[in-house]
């Protein structure tokens, strides 16, 4: 197996703790965390071995550490069964995890000014990231927003890490009322911000897409599509993307993402088959009309 490449562990946790509406699982996990890279997430059995919940769960990684032999901390709201189950395990327990999984956000090459975008428990796989971009160099800034107070996550750390930290909230609870696209302008244009780095619910990320674009600058977009393997077997979680060569594939948010350039996501197509995506119905007839099918076969 490459280095490189993911691995399966049974892990010990290490420590639960309740972060305001959110849990934070710590594990130790060294295979994982010595091939971790911001923006990979894990996949976790979830239930105990003689469950009936087949599926595993996936989770963004928030913190990776060397202490205790390597640790892997990842964040999760409480949703149903498997994430109570989740909530209720202790010190010592032993989970059933695979990572680090899927495609980690580019780092740039030289120093540059970017801001990081997050909605509510979307912000978690950000701060290993603005970590990664500050011992290159780069300015960061956060803007991170949520429904309430209690679900921006981790502020305090936001505002010790980056340049500028600006919070929104639905209700006004904190930072000020609205949404992150409300602020996210104002941030790029005072931080002469350079790159967009986002992560968040589907209509957020559009939103924060279409943001970058009035700039004139890329966004990476850290998509969050429910996924059931995580490893791209069973087709659950793709969404439209167009490729280099114009032409708009469907592809696996587990394996090709989940980070992706936000111009490249068709947002408005996702959860449906646009129909002149490679493979739908009728695209042969239409991609021989225009002469894609056989560039595509080249």
């Amino acid at each position: 197996m490459s280095d490189f490449g993911p691995v399966q562990m049974r892990s010990p946790v290490l420590t639960v703790r309740r972060v305001d509406a959110y849990y934070a699982i710590t594990v130790v996990a060294p295979g994982i965390a010595e091939r971790f890279r911001s923006g990979q997430f894990v996949s976790v059995s979830v239930g105990g071995e003689h469950s009936g919940m087949l599926l595993r769960r996936p989770f963004a990684i928030h913190d990776v550490k060397p202490d205790y032999g390597g640790t892997v901390e990842f964040l999760f709201s409480v949703r149903g069964p498997g994430t109570t189950w989740l909530s209720e395990r202790r010190s010592r327990d032993l989970l059933d995890l695979v990572g680090p999984l899927g495609r980690p956000f580019p780092l740039p090459r030289d120093p540059v000014n970017c801001v990081l975008a997050g909605g509510g428990s979307g912000s978690a796989p950000l701060f290993p990231l603005a970590q990664a971009l500050r011992r290159r160099g780069c300015r960061v800034d956060f803007v991170l927003g949520a429904a309430s107070a209690d679900r921006v996550f981790s502020a305090i750390t936001a505002r010790r890490v980056a340049e500028t930290a600006t919070f929104t909230t639905d209700d006004g609870s904190f930072g000020v009322r609205g949404r992150v696209t409300d602020a996210l302008g104002g941030v790029i244009e005072d931080a002469r911000s350079d790159v967009v780095y986002a992560c968040g619910p589907m209509p957020m990320l559009r939103e924060v897409t279409a943001v970058a674009a009035a700039h004139g600058i890329p966004v990476q977009v850290s998509v969050e599509e429910t996924m059931a393997c995580g490893t791209g077997i069973c087709m659950s979680c793709v969404i439209p993307v167009v490729g280099d060569d114009g032409i708009t594939r469907m592809v696996r948010s587990c394996v090709d993402g989940p980070v992706f350039r936000g111009e490249r996501v068709r947002f408005d197509d996702v959860g449906t088959i646009p129909f002149d995506a490679l493979g739908a119905p009728g695209w042969k007839a239409r991609a021989d009309k225009d002469g894609i099918a056989d560039r595509e076969a080249g």
